[in-house]
């Protein structure tokens, strides 16, 4: 359900509503004025898929509304959408998001501008519906744009920085927004809403260029190159994943200026780092419960902050080396795994590492598996967390490099 609070002064040309994550994300796509959305229900993103259902039926929204028999042929309907011009969008969640790889792997490669939401959930077997990461993080590596958002504000706004990004011609990727089942996706929350008339000041229509699929304009998609030419459009690729760090931030300062609002860091929040000796990290909405634990930790004297990641693709590497540079101790607190990894770490730990080998300063990082399947990352898992950091920063070294947390023995 969706309810109106009040209307905002004229010249915010903002109103306040109760929505949740994905009704949000439905706000934004019809401020985007969206041409093409494909559908197919799996929890917990079918949220989402209801709420743009509705918008087209009350006549808030013309957009063609595709219901596809699975998640491998809806996404493939808005990626050739997408290559004719049409401003599209598509999402999915958990196993919905696995069966549709195939379609997933070589959107990139084609350069077709999609923006999807992935309501994170746990992949079978067995069977859940509770949040994961590793849904949407099975695309970390083709040239997809990942970011995790952690309220419905933050998801109306990314939705529509998502477009502004992943249609720049300098860019021309897809971009999956990632937000956490049932804690995001179905929670309501005081969002502000803008009006159609700001919205069109930040995002230009979708232009495709020469690039547009036509019978006037006959272009080659999706050729069969071989050993001919895969490597370069693998470079190809990899330069407009580069230029992504450029284009977002520029996006991030437009929004800024448009809309009077939004962070001055585009790639992670950070809360109370200041004068931190101990960093946790992590992404999503469990950057709740370890604000609530890190306000009650600070009343008892401990120096301890919060980074949260907004971007996972690309990974601000160098923003965070910077950002970590004073810390004592590090703790990445992922709501993923990777099996056979590097110390048995979650993916966003692995990350971190990775970005801090040729930093000057590296201090001891644990890796904390926590909240798997939809499970409460709760305030003794945060505490626990922070003493085995303090005990990490006083040794100077990890006693070991990863715990699982809040698991029965």
């Amino acid at each position: 359900m969706t309810v109106a609070t009040q209307a905002a002064p004229a010249a915010a040309q903002e109103q306040e509503m109760l929505i949740s994550g994905s009704e949000a994300i439905a706000e934004a796509l019809t401020l985007a004025d969206i041409d093409v959305v494909t559908a197919y229900p799996i929890r917990p993103y079918d949220t989402v898929m209801q709420a743009i259902a509705k918008k087209i039926a009350n006549g808030q929204l013309v957009a063609e509304y595709i219901v596809a028999e699975g998640e491998h042929s809806q996404f493939e309907i808005v990626k050739h959408a997408s290559t004719v011009g049409a401003r599209v969008f598509c999402g999915s969640s958990g196993v919905g998001w696995a069966y549709a790889m195939e379609c997933l792997v070589v959107t990139p490669a084609l350069r077709v501008p999609l923006v999807a939401m992935v309501g994170n959930r746990a992949l079978d077997d067995p069977g859940a519906f509770g949040v994961e990461h590793n849904d949407a993080l099975f695309v970390r590596d083709l040239g997809w744009l990942l970011c995790w958002i952690d309220s419905s504000q933050e998801a109306l706004d990314t939705t529509l920085i998502a477009y502004r990004v992943a249609e720049d011609r300098r860019i021309f990727l897809p971009i999956a927004i990632s937000a956490d089942g049932a804690f995001l996706t179905h929670s309501q929350a005081i969002t502000k809403v803008p009006s159609k008339s700001l919205v069109e000041k930040f995002l230009p229509p979708y232009n495709r260029g020469d690039l547009q699929l036509h019978p006037d304009n006959p272009i080659t998609v999706a050729p069969q190159v071989n050993e001919d030419w895969v490597i370069e459009i693998r470079r190809q690729n990899n330069a407009a994943t580069e230029r992504a760090y450029t284009v977002i931030e520029e996006a991030y300062a437009d929004f800024r200026r448009v809309f009077g609002r939004g962070p001055e860091n585009p790639w992670f929040e950070e809360y109370m780092t200041e004068d931190a000796e101990v960093i946790l990290m992590g992404m999503g909405t469990l950057s709740l419960p370890v604000k609530v634990a890190i306000r009650k930790m600070r009343e008892e004297g401990k120096k301890v902050g919060l980074i949260r990641l907004r971007w996972f693709r690309p990974f601000p590497y160098e923003q965070l080396a910077e950002a970590l540079r004073k810390a004592k101790a590090i703790g990445v607190i992922d709501r993923d795994y990777s099996f056979g990894s590097p110390f048995g770490s979650g993916v966003v730990a692995t990350e971190v590492r990775a970005a801090l080998y040729n930093a000057e300063h590296r201090p001891p990082l644990i890796g904390f598996i926590c909240g798997l399947g939809g499970r409460e990352v709760t305030l003794e898992d945060v505490y626990k967390t922070t003493e085995i950091c303090y005990s990490a920063a006083k040794a100077g070294k990890t006693e070991r490099a990863t715990y699982w947390l809040g698991v029965r023995e």
